[in-house]
């Protein structure tokens, strides 16, 4: 567990490192920071790649509760149009 300065110091350079596009490793930093703000922000970006099991994942992390709920409701429903599709076929 980090605390304190340390943590700052950490926080700023996630952001410096999400800011210039390394999302990867910014993301590593806010884990360890455990930095929801930043781990939300990650997740955003993932959802914007249509990445979806990582948004989650970076979600709960954070956590960010009604974001969770939003995307396991909209994964949801693409499995249950597979089945759908699957089914009528």
């Amino acid at each position: 567990t980090v605390t304190g300065a340390d943590r700052t110091a950490l926080i700023r350079k996630g952001n410096e490192l999400f800011n210039s596009g390394a999302v990867e490793q910014a993301k590593r930093v806010f884990i360890t920071a455990q930095y929801g703000d930043g781990m939300n922000r990650v997740g955003d970006y993932y959802l914007e790649q249509e990445n979806h099991l990582e948004a989650l994942r970076m979600y709960w992390l954070a956590p960010a509760p009604d974001k969770v709920e939003k995307l396991i409701e909209k994964i949801t429903s693409v499995v249950q149009e597979w089945v759908s599709e699957e089914a009528s076929e």
